[in-house]
């Protein structure tokens, strides 16, 4: 759930007031006492419903009374309805005071209404439908309504944010043009997309055996058997990734209050759970993947995410009828054509049934056999950006991790020839415990790691990837600056520079000082009323190519008197690090901050060029002048902070 930035502000400005005059800033005189902190057991489901007419146009004007909503089939009583219109949603962003130079914050304004997101899906998609993919979407940004936000990711090998909300036509005709040039994907079997991949080797067998009348049948079907094999792990490593990445964006977007539009440009998401019969051992090539499909899709809704998957290679036809593709003639091998023939279709089908059923399970739409992708994009942001936001309150307050299926219907007359898109359920875990994957397990072979925990490791990755986008489940300001006017030949303290020797003498050092706001970590309470934490903090240094050149961090296990914890409340949490980044290089900074138990992240990333000239600390901090000295971090309590 995203607070409310103005007491944020306000803490993360008192805190800041002490590192920007570049000391410590004492808690009892800036802060009275500390923040309230309320608790309440109540858990409420939000269910954002899209209703449109037989045209597919967006219907509003229904009173609350038309819905009626049932879990598990049994009715529950709507405690909150609100209508959202895109008439309404223009509103200016929250004014935010200016930062002093060097001083920065992971938290994003966005105005009220839904949210739009552009996912260009390169790892899934061939080179000539990006390229197709990218002119359509500089046609939508000339014709776009005007205060449409909408940010832009981009997903080959990793993911990245090429820009955030922004309803800038300019800024996002920037990114597109400079972002999304087409990248080749080495896990498509025609990464291209120009049909003429030359033949499998179990086909130029086939041939020769066929045209001499020699050869081994059951060498062919070996070798049959084997390359597809080798494609399904390629297929599984697609969904793997593109299912991290979909992790890592609902995590990104969770920080947001309301309805994000996320609008998928892909070639194929193939999840295959059918076996495949044109092989001999067809079971071998099963994807057993469809539990975490299940967990992905469902965190994306509790995110209140809709997607919006767009078929980016527009209306298809068979490639067995493409005269530039090199394969088997159809007169003299009308089986192997057959075969192909069946195969694209079966494929297709496949894909669109994926798409199908992620936008169903989440509340979108699915655009699939259409040239006009730049109309899709118009039509899944007005679609979106035209609902109901219905909320209740559980009868069934067993939180066990079962999944439960939500229906929601019109009633009397408003029914008639109307289509309502919402979530369809969700998983109803506990709050206060982490559920285990065993318990709501969907398939009968469980995998060697548990879905939540994969997913946990692969969001961890994305938070501290170069150009990932920012997390902002810990709110917190830092502030940069040169530790002199001069360069060194040696780096800083404690830093860790990456073996590969990429990051080349003279060095430039920079204080880093951290503060956050408290509520957002993790604090157990022991019976003695200690509190404990696990925080971490962190600089990664990466050149423009995403190279990790060099690292500082700071681990800190802490145990705080009742006192200790009032003056963190007051104060904030901080960390002071150094970090040596490259003179006479372009590199990146990736500040983060990290709860190790809720595995939660915030994280700025700015150039280095944004800082270097700034002037040095007039008065810098002990912990740059002494070598000695050790990173500030929590207050010092009896229970001194143990480190590691």
């Amino acid at each position: 759930m995203r607070i409310s930035f103005g007491p944020v502000l306000a803490l993360l400005t008192v805190a800041c007031a002490g590192i920007a005059a570049g000391q410590q800033s004492s808690p009892a005189s800036t802060v009275t006492s500390p923040p309230t902190l309320l608790h309440a057991g109540t858990q409420l489901v939000i269910v954002d419903v899209v209703v449109e007419d037989r045209s597919g146009h967006p219907v509003l004007g229904l009173p609350r009374d038309s819905f009626q909503v049932t879990e598990q089939k049994k009715p529950q009583t709507i405690r909150h309805f609100e209508e959202h219109s895109a008439a309404t949603a223009d509103k200016p962003l929250p004014q935010l005071p200016p930062l002093p130079p060097g001083t920065f914050t992971d938290y994003t304004a966005v105005p009220p209404g839904a949210l739009n997101i552009l996912l260009i899906d390169a790892l899934n998609t061939p080179m000539k439908d990006q390229t197709f993919v990218r002119e359509q979407l500089l046609d939508f940004v000339k014709h776009e309504k005007p205060g449409t936000r909408i940010a832009i990711f981009g997903l080959n090998s990793n993911l990245y944010m090429l820009q955030g909300f922004t309803s800038d036509p300019a800024l996002l005709k920037d990114a597109i043009e400079r972002g999304l040039g087409a990248r080749s994907s080495v896990l498509l079997e025609d990464p291209s997309g120009s049909n003429t991949n030359p033949k499998k080797l179990s086909e130029a067998l086939a041939d020769a055996q066929a045209a001499t009348g020699m050869g081994d049948p059951a060498t062919v079907a070996a070798i049959q058997q084997f390359e597809a094999e080798q494609a399904v792990l390629k297929i599984d490593l697609r969904v793997k990734d593109t299912m991290d990445a979909f992790n890592a964006i609902a995590h990104y977007l969770a920080n947001f209050p309301g309805r994000k539009n996320l609008i998928w440009f892909s070639g194929s998401f193939p999840l295959n759970i059918m076996p495949d019969s044109s092989i001999e051992q067809p079971f071998n090539v099963m994807e057993m993947n469809n539990d975490e499909f299940l967990q992905t899709s469902s965190l994306l809704a509790r995110a209140q995410v809709a997607v919006y998957p767009v078929d980016a290679r527009g209306l298809m036809l068979p490639p067995t009828f493409d005269a530039s593709r090199r394969s088997s003639n159809a007169a003299l091998h009308p089986q192997a054509f057959n075969n192909d023939l069946s195969k694209f279709y079966g494929d297709q089908a496949t894909e669109h049934q994926t798409m199908n059923l992620i936008a169903a399970d989440t509340g979108g739409h699915a655009f699939y056999n259409t040239n006009g992708l730049a109309g899709a994009v118009e039509k899944a942001i007005d679609s979106g950006s035209n609902f109901y936001t219905l909320t209740y309150s559980p009868t069934d307050h067993k939180w066990d991790g079962a999944y439960r299926k939500i229906d929601v219907k019109l009633t009397g007359a408003a029914a008639r020839g109307l289509h309502l898109s919402y979530r369809q359920g969700y998983f109803a875990d506990d709050p206060e415990h982490s559920i285990k994957h065993s318990q709501r397990a969907t398939t009968t072979a469980a995998p060697a790691t548990a879905p939540e925990d994969r997913a946990a490791k692969a969001y961890s990755r994305a938070a501290l990837s170069r150009g990932a986008p920012t997390p902002e489940d810990i709110l917190f300001k830092v502030r940069v600056l040169p530790v002199s006017t001069t360069t060194d030949d040696k780096i800083a303290l404690r830093n860790s520079p990456n073996a590969s020797g990429k990051m080349k003498a003279p060095y430039r050092q920079y204080a880093v000082d951290y503060v956050a706001v408290p509520g957002d970590f993790t604090f157990t309470t022991q019976p003695d009323g200690h509190r404990q934490s696990d925080i971490e903090a962190a600089v990664l240094v990466y050149d423009a190519d995403g190279n990790l050149l060099n690292q500082v961090a700071d681990h800190v296990q802490v145990e705080l008197t009742p006192q200790a914890y009032k003056t963190v409340l007051a104060s904030g949490v901080r960390f002071h690090l150094n970090v040596s980044a490259p003179a006479r290089q372009q590199s990146f900074l990736r500040i983060m901050m990290h709860d190790v138990p809720s595995n939660h992240y915030g994280v700025v990333e700015i150039p280095t060029r944004q800082v270097s000239p700034l002037p040095p600390l007039a008065q810098p901090s002990a912990a740059s002048k002494s070598p000695q000295s050790q990173p500030q971090a929590l207050p010092a309590s009896p229970n001194s902070p143990t480190k590691r």
